[in-house]
């Protein structure tokens, strides 16, 4: 699967938060890697102030490091996320 860094590729990647128990918020913040992840409540914060291309990182690097159930996801979700998850996404 291809990584694109396009705004309907980051709306595929807030789908996944969407329809899973984390709750995706866009912030300001002086995050170090610019995103925080609030694990108890379930929760991943992102630097509002970033760049489309940064958010689309930050959120593949959320997803690597959450817990998510992929059987809660919808079919196109679930593809992406384990695509994430196996690192089978490339470079367009």
């Amino acid at each position: 699967m291809q990584l694109k860094y396009t705004r309907p590729f980051l709306s595929r990647l807030e789908d996944i938060f969407a329809e899973s128990d984390y709750l995706l918020r866009y912030e300001k913040g002086t995050f170090k890697s610019g995103f925080c992840i609030l694990k108890e409540t379930k929760v991943a914060v992102v630097n509002k102030y970033f760049p489309l291309e940064g958010k689309i990182n930050c959120l593949i690097e959320i997803l690597k490091a959450v817990e998510i159930a992929p059987e809660k996801l919808r079919e196109e979700s679930q593809e992406l996320f384990l695509a994430i998850r196996n690192q089978t996404l490339t470079a367009a």
